[in-house]
Order: C-alpha cells, then sequence, then structure tokens
C-alpha cells in the first residue's frame, strides 16, 4: 500500500455541527467506560462525511474526545484508503473501481472522462473546486461492471454516456438514485429474471404457497412422517461411531457396495396380511425367536 500522508495545507480549526456532535456522543455513549476509542472510525467517517474529509484539526478534535493519543487517531486515519487525507470535491468525489471485472467492461473508458472532465490526474480538485477522482480496487458489485462510489452510494451497470450525465447530476445538485443505470433490478440478470418469476409466490413465503404437484409426481411434496426410501447401499450403512463403541470395525465403502446385492438377495419377504394381527408367519407358524402360546417368557 502507498504511504499515505497527511495534506501539506490544512485547515485552522474543525468542529463538528451541533446535529453531528450529539450523534458523535450518542455513539461514544455505546461502549463501556474505558472503551471509546472504539467509536474512532464512526466518529472520523461522520467527520468525513461533513467535511469531505480528514484533516489533522479533525484528527485532534476525535482524539480528544475518545481521550486517546492524536497518533492512535492518525494510525486509523492513514490505515484505512476510505479516508480522504487531503481536500476533495465539493460536489462530488469519485472512485472509479479498475479492478478485473470493471476493467473488462468498460472502466478505462469512465477513467479517461474524469481525466477530461475533472483533472488528468487522480487526487486532484477541478479547476471549479466540484468534482476529484481516484481509481480504487474492488467496490464489490462485480455483476454490475463497470460502476463507481461516490462517499457511500455505488452506481453501477454505467456506460461513458450514463457516466458522463451522472457527472451532469451531480453539477446541478440532483444525482440520479444509486445502484444500476441502466434499469436492471439489483444484480438480476441483464436479460431479466430467468428463476423465481413469480414474485407473488416468493413474498406469500412457503406457507402460503400451492404445495402441489408441479410438474408431475416427483415433485409432489413428502408426506409427515414418511421417510424417504432407502437404497440398498444405505440399508447396511450404519454409524461409524455406534460400531466403534461395540468394538467393531467401521465399514468401509467398498464392502458397503460388495454387501448391497448379497443383502437385496437375502431380504425376507413380507408377512402376509392375514398374519399380520396374530403374530404368525403365513403358514400359521410361530416366528423364529417368539416364546409358544401360554408359556412365560
Amino acid at each position: 500500500m502507498a504511504v499515505r500522508r497527511l495534506h501539506h495545507q490544512q485547515p485552522a480549526s474543525f468542529a463538528f455541527t451541533p446535529e453531528n456532535l450529539e450523534w458523535a456522543r450518542t455513539v461514544i455513549a455505546r461502549f463501556p467506560e474505558g472503551r471509546q476509542a472504539s467509536a474512532v472510525i464512526p466518529l472520523m467517517w461522520r467527520a468525513q462525511e461533513q467535511e469531505g474529509w480528514v484533516s489533522e484539526p479533525c484528527i485532534r478534535v476525535i482524539a480528544e474526545m475518545l481521550e486517546m493519543p492524536n497518533i492512535r487517531v492518525l494510525e486509523v486515519a492513514t490505515f484505512y484508503t476510505m479516508f480522504q487525507l487531503a481536500p476533495v470535491g465539493k460536489k462530488a468525489h469519485i472512485q472509479v473501481c479498475g479492478t478485473t471485472p470493471c476493467q473488462l467492461r468498460g472502466a478505462e473508458d469512465l477513467i479517461e472522462i474524469c481525466k477530461h472532465r475533472i483533472h488528468h490526474d487522480p487526487f486532484h480538485v477541478s479547476a471549479d473546486g466540484d468534482f476529484s477522482w481516484e481509481e480504487v480496487e474492488c467496490l464489490g458489485a462485480c455483476v454490475n461492471a463497470p460502476m463507481v462510489q461516490v462517499v457511500k452510494d455505488t452506481y453501477e451497470d454505467l456506460t461513458p454516456a450514463s457516466f458522463e450525465a451522472l457527472i451532469d447530476g451531480f453539477a446541478r445538485g440532483t444525482p440520479p438514485a444509486p445502484g444500476p443505470q441502466d434499469g436492471r433490478i439489483f444484480s438480476m440478470p441483464a436479460g431479466g429474471a430467468t428463476s423465481l418469476t413469480d414474485l407473488e409466490a416468493i413474498l406469500r413465503g412457503p406457507a402460503n404457497r400451492d404445495t402441489g404437484p408441479a410438474h408431475g409426481d416427483d415433485q409432489a411434496p413428502l408426506e409427515m412422517g414418511r421417510p424417504h426410501e432407502t437404497r440398498p447401499e444405505q440399508q447396511v450403512a450404519d454409524s461409524p461411531g455406534a460400531r466403534a463403541a461395540e468394538g467393531k470395525t467401521p465399514l468401509k465403502g467398498e464392502d458397503v457396495a460388495a454387501a448391497a446385492p448379497k443383502i437385496a438377495e437375502t431380504a425376507p419377504e413380507p408377512a402376509e396380511a392375514s398374519g399380520a394381527s396374530d403374530g404368525k408367519d403365513g403358514a400359521g407358524k410361530e416366528p423364529a425367536g417368539t416364546a409358544p402360546s401360554g408359556t412365560k417368557s
């Protein structure tokens, strides 16, 4: 990572607005006594939203509020590249994603527009003071490439024309809504949804959906309490932990495969319905291992 230093020109002072100061005190109060330093990142981010960048007086004010040494706040500011350490455009500081997916889909064209409309070099403010830009690493919306970020908002699916319109919108003070700029909904396929197209069914949730067969019996829901059909190789499989507890050797995959045909051949025939009520097999005999009637077990 490049060395990051404070800008050579600094304002004389910094102060939160009354609204932001109240917000900052609320955030600090969320942390236990002695742990106020945990609020350093949200306070510095709110200061950047207010001023556009993090100045040296801002670092001193936050350090005093959090009872931290100045150097500790400076370490945070210089470590995280989301903090701007030099003045940026008053209306927009544009971060252009230059990672591979965006490069493949036109990020270079967006950078060229920044060079012509704002300044040839990054981190320089435009002549009117309204804009600045930089190239950054992945901003996390690769499927919507190419994209840019302004403060915390992302603008995606950009073309040279829509990016020019984006800059014009910020110049007028009426920027477009964040998100895809080509009509796409979130990260839906560019050609439209190809699955889960019944939005009403999705919003109803599983409890209210039609649970009947959709395209045949293979789509019918399982009956409550009815077990799945078991394949032969599953019938001979068991718990390795249970076999180990009994002092047995766990079954191997090849043993399972070899035993499956034998088990299928020697599986007992199901009992006749007539013998199901008296506990006898189809020939009227007592099942093996059953005490004769009238005797005590």
